[in-house]
C-alpha cells in the first residue's frame, strides 16, 4: 500500500474528472506500479506528458511509485527545458510525420491538402496504427484515448476539437506547423507526392472536354492519379487560405 500525493497541469487536466483538475490530490496504491501505469489510470494518455517530476527529480515512465511521493506531471510547454523533456523521449526533428486513427478522415485529408505527410486508410486497425507510427516515428492523431496508452506509441496527440476544420487548426498550432505548409504537393487520396506530368503521356485518360481545355497536369507518384485546375480549384484554394491562416490558440 502506497500513498502519494499527485498533480496534473495545464492542458492534462483535459483528462481527469472535473472535481480533481488544477489541484493536488492525495491517491493510494494498493499494489506495484510504474508511473505509468498509475498515471493513465487517470486517463491521461502518457503521450501528452512532457514531464514527470517526483518529489522534485525527473523520472521516466519505468519509474516504480513509492509511499510518499509527491508527483507533478506536466505537458509540453514553452517552459520547459530540453533536458527535462529528453527525459521521456527524443525531440521529432522537422519535417514532421503524423499518423490518423480511422475517426479522423477529414483531418488526415486536410493535413495532406496543407502538404503535410500524413498516413491515413479507412481500413486501419489500432494494431496498425501503433506498428506506423513506431516503425515510421509518426505522431499519432486520435480521439481515442485507448490508442494512445499503448506502450509502443512514442508519439501521439489526443485531438480535442469535433469540427474538422477546428482539428486542423489545432494541429498546426499544436505542433507549430506553419513553416511546413506546403499546399498542393500531396494527394489527398494516398499520401503520395505529385509530379508535373507532360499532356502528351496522359492524354488517352483524359475526358474530351479536360483534354480540350486544360494544359498542365500533376500526377500522384503513387498512385497516378491525376490533378487539374479544374472547377474545384477556387474553392480548395479558398480553404486552403482559411486553414493555412495563423491564429495562436493559447495552449492551457
Amino acid at each position: 500500500m502506497a500513498g502519494i500525493k499527485l498533480r496534473f497541469y495545464q492542458s492534462l487536466n483535459d483528462f481527469v474528472r472535473p472535481v480533481l483538475r488544477h489541484a493536488e490530490m492525495s491517491h493510494t496504491l494498493d499494489r506495484k506500479a510504474s508511473i505509468k501505469d498509475m498515471i493513465e489510470a487517470f486517463n491521461v494518455p502518457h503521450t501528452e506528458i512532457a514531464l514527470m517530476l517526483v518529489n522534485g527529480s525527473a523520472v521516466d515512465f519505468n519509474y516504480i511509485v513509492r509511499d510518499g511521493d509527491y508527483i507533478q506531471v506536466y505537458p509540453a510547454c514553452p517552459n520547459l527545458t530540453a533536458t527535462g523533456l529528453s527525459q521521456l523521449r527524443p525531440a521529432l526533428l522537422p519535417p514532421l510525420k503524423f499518423i490518423v486513427d480511422v475517426n479522423l478522415g477529414k483531418l488526415a485529408r486536410n493535413l495532406r491538402l496543407l502538404g503535410m505527410d500524413c498516413g491515413y486508410q479507412n481500413d486501419y486497425a489500432d494494431d496498425d496504427i501503433a506498428r506506423i507510427s513506431s516503425e515510421e516515428q509518426r505522431i499519432v492523431l486520435t480521439r481515442d484515448r485507448s490508442l494512445l496508452r499503448r506502450k509502443i506509441i512514442v508519439y501521439g496527440y489526443y485531438v480535442r476539437a469535433d469540427a474538422p476544420m477546428t482539428q486542423t487548426k489545432e494541429v498546426l498550432n499544436k505542433f507549430d506547423l506553419y513553416p511546413q505548409i506546403k499546399p498542393l504537393t500531396r494527394c489527398t487520396h494516398c499520401n503520395g507526392l505529385f509530379r508535373k506530368i507532360d499532356k502528351r503521356m496522359i492524354e488517352h485518360r483524359l475526358e474530351p472536354l479536360t483534354r480540350q481545355y486544360y494544359q498542365h497536369f500533376l500526377m500522384c507518384s503513387q498512385c497516378q492519379r491525376l490533378y487539374w485546375q479544374g472547377s474545384h480549384h477556387a474553392r480548395l484554394i479558398g480553404l486552403i487560405e482559411e486553414l493555412s491562416t495563423q491564429h495562436r490558440n493559447a495552449i492551457k
